[in-house]
């Protein structure tokens, strides 16, 4: 890659997200340190408001823009056949706020990217051979309690169980299995972590309250590998 469109791909990173590495730019475009040192006294040189946090990282100033990026038609028909795989998901919030960032997306694809998605769009059909009666709408929400370190009061139905339990509880992290989403918590009532299908969360509320950060490591809690609180 020369060395323009590298310093577009930089900018687009760096933008994108809040702090980055000469070592990770260097793995990521198969260059030397010295050469990323370079490319980012190029963009301090065209105006861009680069700034170093020591010991950690380059990143942007808040709320500098960045010029609408040109989405390649095989970008965009990865970003169709994820709208498809996605509206297969049982939470009605998580699929309403994807639809709307796509439609926001789509705005800056070119006409010719644009018609061909569309055509892509009406020739892919994904079939959800299981079936279960329950759909959450809480996904957006609680995504928001884990990187904002709100405490959540749910009211929680087990597998097989009729009634609920009301739980206080500390949202960690999450994952989809088998097409439904799971949240690890820390949860009062058992002193301990706990996974709970957000499909079975019959009541919610996020508490302006927060918590302290537990640091946990998703990569750790797979190694043990704990079943969800059924």
């Amino acid at each position: 890659m020369s060395q323009l469109p590298r310093l577009i791909s930089i900018l687009t990173l760096l933008k994108s997200k809040r702090i980055l590495t000469a070592p990770e730019l260097a793995k990521k475009y198969e260059v030397s340190v010295r050469t990323i040192y370079r490319d980012i006294r190029k963009l301090e040189e065209a105006g861009v408001p680069v700034y170093t946090i020591e010991g950690r990282g380059y990143s942007l100033v808040d709320n500098y823009t960045v010029a609408p990026v040109q989405f390649t038609e095989k970008q965009a028909n990865a970003l169709v056949t994820a709208q498809h795989i996605i509206n297969q998901s049982k939470d009605v919030s998580f699929v309403n706020n994807f639809n709307e960032a796509l439609i926001k997306i789509k705005s800056v694809f070119k006409t010719s990217v644009q018609k061909k998605s569309e055509l892509l769009n009406d020739k892919i059909h994904i079939f959800n051979w299981s079936y279960e009666e329950f759909t959450s709408d809480a996904l957006s929400e609680i995504q928001l309690a884990i990187t904002n370190f709100n405490f959540i009061e749910i009211n929680y139905q087990k597998v097989n169980e009729e009634t609920t339990s009301f739980r206080k509880i500390e949202p960690c992290a999450m994952y989809s299995a088998d097409n439904k989403w799971i949240l690890i918590a820390w949860c009062h009532l058992r002193n301990d972590l706990r996974a709970f299908r957000i499909d079975r969360i019959r009541r919610f509320k996020i508490l302006e309250e927060q918590f302290e950060d537990r640091k946990f490591s998703l990569k750790k809690y797979f190694e043990t590998c704990p079943f969800e609180d059924k």
